[in-house]
């Protein structure tokens, strides 16, 4: 017989604990992540329960006809996501003009989350998830609904081609054939791109339906099979939350595992809850279901708030209280006042006018964060907009010279152009046979003005092509071997007595060792074959009579420099913009103990950091406030001007290399 929907409520009040569960992991992470330093994976607890409850609701409505059945559905998830959503961006929105003088990277993601593509457009921007600048995008969290939305939108057609529209008896086992052959396939996909592209992997629907994907075959696995049920509820609960708090509290696992393991955890946790468990009665008390209730605006309030106040008064110990009682009471009210009434209100009886009225309501509010762009432009700001003047990338003055800018002669490993470099990237000079060639990552890159002043002052020529993330020399197999190689041999092929190679990368800190992917990035820096290699390239280089020059790291900071700028919303100094000689050199204890002992001794090392640091305490502001950094450890075109170019003049003259 045709398998038909049980009429009787499914709704599980426990499954709203786990909610409450997973939304307080994400804030305490957000607010700190040294209380919770995984605590980000509660959206992946998040992605399960919508998948399990998403597939729950439409089970109960499978019988309507394709036409109700799909216009219903898409009806009630916009009641459900906008209305929060739209009053929640207008009002941020309009506080983050008044404190920020650069908008437009967050209004923008705002824009794309309406529409529920803030993730792609996230991806577009090469977003680093896990980078301190990210905090300050006050839309950035809105990924995740991306995510959900664009699955929404997939999800019902597969449901209802798998049987479901025809009753049939086959449609659970169609149902689990086709989402776990997709789920293996995304989980796959994601494995791979976490390995060559982690934004992708991070924020593509496609590498995330799998954890959806979870929750949906839990609910046909319990709905069709009694015994699956029966032996899961054998399996207790409170070791299963345990294990997630571990995972969540200490990365043990690589972190696609580790995220493997949350989404399965949780995935065992909602079919274990029963009546009979502690852990169910702790998920359905009043306090934690209310909170459970909450979770979608205070998820979306949450980040708004701490964003907001990252680019005014900062977080601190004194101002958590009100920050927390700030999120709680917007979060209630959205709910009390925005969520609640729509969710149940009936704007027309007929739901193509519904949709046409949603689309107005979508068109009017990204109208107006284009207005807050144009021509409302800093209009709003109230804080010292000459300050952000000094803040450039790489922005050289002399506009013959505009090719040469990062613009052009910055790539990405799978988007670099050979040709395109050597015209762009090369600064002629008729007055020097002489060629400095700076390689490396975007530590190359940010000391770009360095380069211009080099060939305008001291009229050498100069070429740099830098590819962003990749170390140089690079021997790893699949990432950014590609273009540091034919950078590599184009400059060997070039070189000729007199020349000069510079390479500068990024050297993360042992403090940031505890991010897999820093880790991973670390491990390209310090590893044997690479320390060979440099030394190989070193050898040709000074074979052909040429001279290199590693540039060693500079100081980085835990928090961007919008956090360390003077206005009058920032009346307290953060702590964080500063730090000693003496600490620095600590964080890159292993990096400098391998550039000094394992590095051939003839290859020359320019320090900066006391160019950029005063009085053994390295800031990143100077002496006047003016901004050394364009975020936590890039460098401004000011910083060059001003410290790093008269620094590495002299040490070039002492090193009869100019």
């Amino acid at each position: 017989m045709p398998i038909k929907p049980s009429t009787k409520s499914l709704y599980r009040p426990e499954i709203d604990g786990l909610r409450a569960f997973a939304v307080v992991a994400v804030i305490i992470n957000h607010f700190n992540k040294d209380l919770l330093p995984n605590g980000y994976l509660g959206v992946d607890i998040f992605f399960v329960i919508s998948g399990y409850v998403i597939t729950s609701s439409i089970y109960q409505r499978s019988n309507e006809n394709f036409k109700e059945f799909f216009t219903g559905f898409y009806e009630r998830r916009i009641k459900r996501i906008i209305p929060s959503l739209s009053i929640f961006i207008i009002l941020t929105s309009i506080l983050l003009c008044l404190f920020n003088p650069w908008p437009v990277p967050s209004l923008r993601t705002g824009i794309a989350s309406i529409f529920g593509l803030s993730n792609l457009y996230l991806l577009k921007q090469s977003t680093d998830y896990f980078a301190s600048s990210t905090e300050l995008n006050t839309f950035t969290h809105t990924w995740s609904l991306g995510v959900e939305e664009q699955f929404y939108f997939l999800y019902p057609f597969i449901f209802w081609f798998s049987g479901f529209g025809r009753n049939s008896k086959k449609s659970f086992r169609n149902l689990i054939i086709i989402i776990s052959l997709i789920s293996t396939i995304s989980y796959l996909g994601f494995l791979y791109l976490y390995e060559i592209n982690q934004p992708a992997a991070y924020f593509l629907m496609p590498t995330r339906f799998w954890e959806m994907g979870a929750g949906c075959l839990l609910f046909s696995c319990l709905k069709k099979s009694k015994a699956f049920k029966n032996s899961l509820e054998k399996i207790p609960p409170f070791t299963l939350i345990f294990l997630i708090i571990l995972i969540m509290y200490r990365q043990i696992f690589w972190e696609p595992v580790s995220t493997l393991f949350v989404v399965i955890l949780t995935s065992l946790l909602i079919g274990t809850l029963n009546r009979k468990s502690l852990l169910f009665q702790i998920f359905t008390h009043p306090r934690v279901l209310y909170i459970g209730l909450l979770s979608y605006p205070l998820y979306l309030w949450h980040w708004g708030i701490l964003s907001i106040s990252r680019w005014s008064i900062g977080i601190h110990w004194w101002s958590v209280p009100f920050q927390i009682f700030l999120i709680i009471f917007l979060a209630k009210a959205s709910y009390r006042w925005i969520e609640t009434p729509i969710k149940n209100k009936v704007f027309f009886d007929n739901r193509l006018k519904n949709f046409a009225f949603g689309s107005g309501v979508i068109i009017t509010i990204s109208s107006f964060l284009v207005s807050l762009e144009r021509p409302l432009d800093k209009k709003l700001y109230t804080g010292n907009y000459e300050y952000e003047n000094l803040v450039n990338f790489a922005r050289l003055y002399d506009n013959t010279t505009n090719a040469f800018s990062s613009k052009n002669c910055s790539f990405l490993d799978k988007l670099f152009d050979l040709e395109k470099a050597i015209e762009f990237c090369t600064l002629s000079s008729k007055q020097s046979n002489k060629t400095f060639y700076f390689v490396g990552n975007s530590h190359t890159d940010h000391i770009r003005e360095t380069m211009y002043l080099l060939n305008k002052n001291e009229k050498v020529n100069l070429f740099s092509a830098t590819i962003s993330s990749c170390v140089f020399p690079n021997h790893v197999s699949r990432f950014c071997k590609t273009a540091q190689n034919q950078i590599e041999d184009w400059v060997l092929k070039k070189l000729k007595k007199g020349d000069v190679v510079f390479i500068s990368n990024r050297h993360i800190s042992n403090s940031d060792k505890k991010k897999e992917h820093l880790k991973n990035y670390n491990k390209w820096i310090t590893d044997l074959k690479r320390i060979n290699k440099i030394n190989a390239f070193n050898k040709i280089v000074t074979d052909k009579g040429g001279k290199l020059v590693l540039i060693t790291p500079l100081p980085e900071f835990d928090v961007p420099i919008e956090n360390c700028k003077p206005h009058w919303f920032r009346p307290i100094e953060n702590k964080k913009c500063k730090k000693s000689i003496k600490d620095v050199r600590l964080e890159r204890e292993e990096v400098y103990s391998i550039i000094n002992n394992k590095i051939d001794k003839n290859v020359l090392k320019y320090d900066p950091l006391s160019a950029m640091c005063f009085k053994e305490i390295c800031s990143m502001t100077d002496i006047y406030n003016k901004p050394l950094y364009i975020d936590n450890h890039h460098i401004t075109d000011y910083a060059n001007r001003v410290y790093i170019y008269p620094h590495i003049k002299l040490f070039l003259k002492n090193k009869n290399l100019i």
